[in-house]
């Protein structure tokens, strides 16, 4: 697996929040913690219901420019009306705290799901990142790049019947890449968050789109499927070389009796170059939802022709590979 997260989380206690009143939520509980942020359970005093409550790390609440870009995203990620991402209540600043109120969804996240279940059946794990996929394309219609799209980020709760025995959630598209860059928290060597699921571009300082989020998915699918993520390294610096240069394993050479095509749908969403991927997430879901049943990888396959660049062969005196450009990764 990918090196956690260097960055110390941010601090506070449970004990801390608990029963006090925040812009209007009653803190109950602990939920989640990573890097920058802290989620609670919390209930809305107004409207007499339960929520999960955001709390941004005060380094991000001291940088004007950061809070005006946060305002702007959460206000584009509220206006999304879509089943499959979590809704925004409310964004907002108060006593210098930065803090963004969703609804409260029960149930576990993928990662705690697949630390439990282990690798998922094909279907199921097709199902899942089709919920993911329209959720991702609805964001890219409005011009909003996920950037973070992993396990952790993606909310699993019960579904309505036994044909649709899940129903998925996708949150977190508040903090971005650019967003963070902008607060001087990260620095060259510092990473916050796991980098399994960067796409290449992302890297590499480049302008992103859609189709970064068509990578990190396909990183998401790939340990679905084989337990772990395509890339695993024992540092950093590795990981994110692979990301890079190297082409992913085959997902058939970490588990066996997967359906044909299934390894040539997940070539294509890991390409190297945005252009040689699927142009939208549910077209790469809808290929490997073919692929799962046995009916070949689907319409669009045979177009990935493009062979995935490896770095040239280095020698020892050439000494380590160079640093990427500086670069900033979105959090939990």
């Amino acid at each position: 697996m990918g090196s956690e997260p260097a960055a110390e989380p941010f601090r506070g206690r449970e004990s801390d929040l608990r029963g006090r009143q925040i812009a209007g939520y009653v803190v109950e509980a602990e939920i989640g913690r990573g890097g920058m942020a802290v989620v609670y359970r919390a209930h809305d005093v107004r409207l007499d219901r339960t929520v999960a409550l955001k709390l941004l790390a005060p380094e991000l609440a001291r940088n004007d420019v950061f809070r005006k870009r946060f305002a702007h995203e959460s206000k584009v990620a509220a206006a999304i009306d879509h089943p499959h991402i979590v809704p925004v209540f409310e964004a907002g600043e108060t006593d210098g705290m930065l803090y963004i109120a969703m609804r409260y969804v029960p149930g576990q996240d993928l990662r705690a799901m697949l630390d439990r279940t282990g690798p998922l059946p094909v279907e199921a794990a097709a199902r899942i990142a089709g919920q993911v996929a329209s959720a991702l394309d609805a964001a890219h219609a409005h011009d909003l790049v996920h950037r973070d799209v992993k396990p952790g980020n993606i909310l699993v709760a019960g579904g309505t019947d036994s044909e649709h025995p899940e129903h998925v959630y996708l949150t977190d598209f508040g903090l971005t890449k650019k967003s963070l860059s902008l607060t001087g928290f990260t620095s060259v060597g510092q990473f916050v968050g796991t980098l399994d699921y960067v796409a290449p571009e992302q890297i590499a300082g480049k302008p992103v789109d859609g189709r970064c989020d068509v990578y990190s998915l396909g990183c998401v699918v790939y340990e679905t499927l084989a337990g772990g993520p395509p890339f695993e390294r024992d540092d950093d610096m590795a990981l994110l070389w692979a990301h890079q240069y190297d082409p992913p394993p085959a997902v058939s050479t970490r588990r066996e009796g997967l359906p044909p095509g299934v390894d040539e749908v997940l070539a294509r969403a890991l390409a190297k170059a945005p252009e040689d991927r699927w142009g939208s997430c549910l077209e790469f879901t809808g290929a490997l939802r073919h692929a799962g049943a046995g009916e070949g990888p689907g319409p669009g396959v045979a177009a990935f022709v493009r062979v995935p660049d490896r770095a040239p062969a280095r020698a020892a005196s050439d000494g380590p590979p160079p640093p990427p450009p500086r670069w900033a990764l979105p959090v939990f």
